[in-house]
């Protein structure tokens, strides 16, 4: 019998009607088909990258532009005071300068700079109360309508409770002078501390390192000195650590004071002062790093040169070392800041309660050498560029978010009644060449140009979250 031979059935599947495929074949088409689908994705969402990255760009330059479009000032000289011709024989007059009327309380043109209270920065007035504006030189409310002490001051930005304090002189005193030849003076009271989550609201956390009343032996005797109070934060033990200048009526003891803290909003702990590395030390700032390490920048040897030491990792005393820099330019109220591994510090001159020019300068090493780069203002008039804004530097806060962006934090000082002295917060940014060469070499720094702009009023960007 002859039997019918077995057919294979063949491997073969139906792709399209009328034809075959094999099997491998078919894989490789999906897995070609994933790669195109995987390259598309990747083209695309790289596409959509560089599209974001291209409008925040844009959006940042946009920024920047919006600050550094500065105001000019045309500030007319009132016409000069008459004298008695038993005075104008005596002595000829010399012409009045701007400066000179911003000195004299009686100034005709004083509202120019000390404008009315009733123009005050005021959060809990509702017309202005969504307005975030900063007025440079106004009258700047708390959160309970009360003025805002904290001259001389620094922020620290808590990352515990994502809330920014500000600390500063509390100056709500009489001003006097102390004997014939001295400075003007407010009695120590102690250092105010204000809280804000968007740096124009403030909210009053009261004194939280207060003066001693009674024991004149104390260094924080209501008849000492007390100034430039900032905190920084230790990683490591969870304090709060305070440095500020400590002084006696005179300026003799010119050392620095430490308090500590569990708590941004105090009570403080006064623990000691002293001469820092066996110096004078006046005039003086708190420097944190990103490695952890703070460093004490002081004005010393009669505010001639300026020294910086790292702290001890507890940030509770110094260590042997120092550095010496800007010797010979008598500079003072430093204020440091870092942006893209360089150093930058803007400083002011020594000429009392009177303002003065200020210079930014700058280091790859903030404890290697230091070149001065000139002026940082721009816009007002001239006056203004070669007053620092009639102000003095005290402290430069970065904005998070903001590459490149800072608040520049001044004091108006008022000698006339210190607890008038007024803030100025202006834009600073750092881009750009730098327009003076360098002072102790030939050509131009590599860093970039540190700009502070006027503005008789700003706002932060929309960009900026806080």
């Amino acid at each position: 019998m002859r039997m019918k031979k077995k057919m294979k059935k063949p491997s073969t599947l139906h792709c399209n009607a009328g034809s075959r495929c094999s099997i491998p074949m078919l894989l490789w088409g999906i897995v070609g088909l994933i790669l195109l689908l995987l390259m598309y994705s990747l083209k695309s969402g790289h596409d959509a990258e560089s599209k974001d990255k291209g409008a925040l760009h844009l959006s940042h330059r946009a920024v920047l532009h919006e600050l550094e479009v500065v105001e000019e000032e045309n500030i007319q000289m009132p016409p000069p005071r008459k004298r008695s011709p038993r005075a104008a024989k005596r002595k000829p007059r010399r012409p009045t300068t701007l400066i000179d009327e911003f000195l004299d309380d009686s100034s005709l043109i004083r509202p120019v700079f000390f404008p009315s209270a009733k123009l005050a920065i005021d959060p809990i007035n509702v017309e202005s109360n969504n307005s975030l504006y900063y007025y440079p030189g106004r009258v700047w409310l708390d959160t309970e309508g009360n003025r805002i002490h904290a001259h001389g001051g620094g922020i620290l930005y808590d990352v515990k409770s994502s809330t920014y304090y500000w600390y500063g002189e509390y100056k709500d005193g009489p001003t006097y002078h102390a004997h014939k030849r001295g400075s003007a003076r407010v009695d120590v009271i102690g250092v105010g501390c204000y809280s804000s989550k968007d740096l124009w609201t403030w909210k009053n956390e009261g004194i939280v390192l207060a003066a001693e009343e009674k024991n004149e032996t104390h260094d924080l005797h209501k008849f000492n000195v007390l100034e430039r109070p900032k905190v920084i934060y230790n990683d490591k033990t969870g304090k709060y650590v305070m440095w500020m200048h400590i002084d006696d009526a005179n300026y003799t003891k010119a050392s620095v004071g430490v308090a500590v803290s569990d708590f941004p909003t105090g009570p403080f702990e006064y623990l000691y002062s002293k001469r820092p590395h066996d110096c004078e030390s006046r005039d003086m700032a708190i420097f944190k790093d990103e490695d952890g390490v703070a460093y004490l920048i002081y004005s010393s040897e009669d505010n001639s040169e300026i020294h910086i030491g790292p702290l001890t990792s507890d940030y509770l005393d110094v260590t042997p070392i120092m550095k010496r820099i800007l010797v010979g330019l008598h500079r003072e109220a430093p204020a440091l800041f870092k942006h893209q591994g360089t150093y930058y510090m803007i400083t002011s001159g020594c000429t009392g309660w009177a303002p003065n020019e200020a210079l930014v300068h700058a280091s790859d090493s903030i404890m290697g050498t230091w070149e001065t780069m000139g002026n940082p203002c721009i816009g007002g008039n001239s006056v203004f560029h070669l007053t620092t804004f009639f102000a003095q530097s005290t402290f430069v806060l970065p904005l998070p978010g903001l590459p490149g962006c800072f608040i520049f934090m001044a004091d108006r000082w008022c000698p006339a009644d210190l607890r008038d002295s007024r803030y100025v917060w202006l834009p600073l940014t750092v881009g750009g060449a730098a327009d003076q060469p360098l002072e102790f070499s030939f050509g131009f720094p590599l860093w970039s140009r540190v700009s502070i702009f006027w503005h008789r009023r700003w706002r932060l960007p929309s960009l900026w979250k806080g």
